[in-house]
């Protein structure tokens, strides 16, 4: 079974995937959003088709380790995504991954107009592999 990171935006959807025997992260698209019912059957039918037990999403807390709009955007969000799937949802701190993520990119040369492309995907790996690290130790 393998596990699904989301970096849930206001315009695009980051999406990672493990490998089999879930060490690794990957990641798997930058999913450009649609309307909330378009979001939401995406999401579900890449977890159905791909085996997928459990469903990681960033939670964007504050830098302060408080909850705010953001959090509760992507906790309205995953109440939604219930109603389309039934493997479980866990939420994993995504504080510095889009950092992390822009920061490795930066490093990698690659554009400013390419990193807008795989920015999303690549915090979504951040997430994900977060979360795989975390559950090993």
């Amino acid at each position: 079974m393998r596990k699904l990171g989301v970096d849930l935006g206001q315009v695009r959807i980051g999406l990672a995937m493990s490998d089999a025997l879930n060490i690794f992260a990957s990641a798997l698209e930058t999913y450009k959003r649609k309307s909330l019912d378009e979001d939401l059957q995406h999401i579900a039918k890449i977890a159905n088709e791909n085996d997928v037990d459990v469903i990681v999403f960033g939670l964007p807390i504050n830098m302060d380790g408080t909850q705010g709009v953001k959090c509760q955007e992507t906790y309205e969000f995953v109440d939604n995504l219930k109603k389309y799937c039934k493997q479980e949802i866990v939420f994993q701190d995504e504080r510095l991954t889009t950092v992390s993520a822009e920061r490795m990119l930066i490093d990698a040369n690659v554009s400013r107009k390419d990193r807008k492309q795989v920015i999303d995907k690549v915090a979504a790996t951040f997430i994900l592999q977060s979360y795989l690290d975390k559950k090993r130790d």
